[in-house]
């Protein structure tokens, strides 16, 4: 299967604990799949393809909770590993390196992150 454009939400709401910290993981660990900042303001950012951000980023004092699972679409297996590696250098945590998912597919290249609030970040490619 070929990366093609795939639109299913409209855009997402994250809670993060200090944003500065959330607006540097995101934009070197996004940037890496064509992202980037497109937004911000007093306590909130917001990510994604050029003139249309779909990450919203919130300031958040409070509990943030268990985390969120987001994945995003990669156009190739090089970009995944660019994502993983972008997003460890810039406060990630290893949840799974690049590779092959075989449980979730024959063709499902994928790699996981937490970001600096818990969140599973996910980059994933089909072939």
């Amino acid at each position: 299967m070929r990366w093609k454009d795939k639109l299913v939400f409209d855009h997402v709401g994250l809670k993060v604990s200090d944003l500065a910290r959330s607006v540097r993981f995101y934009k070197a660990a996004l940037g890496t799949l064509g992202h980037e900042l497109g937004s911000e303001g007093d306590g909130y950012a917001g990510l994604g393809p050029k003139g249309a951000p779909a990450l919203w980023l919130h300031a958040h004092n409070g509990a943030i909770g268990p985390g969120t699972h987001l994945a995003f679409s990669a156009r190739s297996r090089d970009a995944v590993a660019r994502f993983h590696a972008q997003a460890l250098a810039h406060g990630g945590r290893d949840n799974g390196g690049p590779g092959l998912r075989k449980d979730y597919g024959d063709n499902y290249y994928a790699a996981f992150v937490l970001d600096p609030d818990g969140h599973n970040v996910e980059a994933v490619c089909f072939n």
